[in-house]
């Protein structure tokens, strides 16, 4: 059931990934076409924030920061897996695997390639600041049109 609470973290967590996206892409190598990355991103972030968030709301201030930091990190999962796996696909149809439990390994394996690049100092800071602002905001939505 669309709520207020919903909306409002959906928006907030879709411009919580859009920005951590942006400030993911100097870390990649020179050279690496994004295409719309970001955009991607950030519709990971509004579903999730729909999804997840948006029924969290209702437990205070304290808990909606707490949830905010959990859907940030989702967002983080989903973005890096979806990635990952579009990566491995183009892997694959170069014959760069020898089976499909190589490209399946291969997926994790880029995964945590890119996670160390998540681990940049603006990255975390995006995550974590979007995250707890997203989670009051979501909050402050479902108090505010109760």
């Amino acid at each position: 059931m669309p709520t207020a609470a919903k909306l409002f973290a959906a928006l907030a967590f879709a411009a919580t990934g859009f920005f951590a996206a942006e400030l993911f892409k100097p870390g990649m190598p020179p050279g690496t076409v994004f295409g719309p990355f970001s955009l991607v991103v950030a519709g990971i972030g509004a579903l999730t924030g729909w999804l997840v968030m948006g029924d969290l709301t209702g437990r205070g201030y304290r808990a909606a920061a707490g949830f905010g930091l959990r859907t940030a990190l989702t967002v983080t999962f989903w973005a890096l897996l979806a990635f990952s796996i579009l990566e491995m696909v183009k892997l694959a149809t170069k014959m760069r695997y020898d089976g499909p439990m190589d490209a399946i390994i291969g997926i994790f394996q880029l995964m945590l390639e890119y996670g160390r690049l998540v681990l940049l100092p603006p990255v975390l800071i995006a995550l974590g600041v979007g995250g707890v602002l997203g989670g009051w905001l979501a909050e402050w939505a479902g108090r505010r049109w109760r």
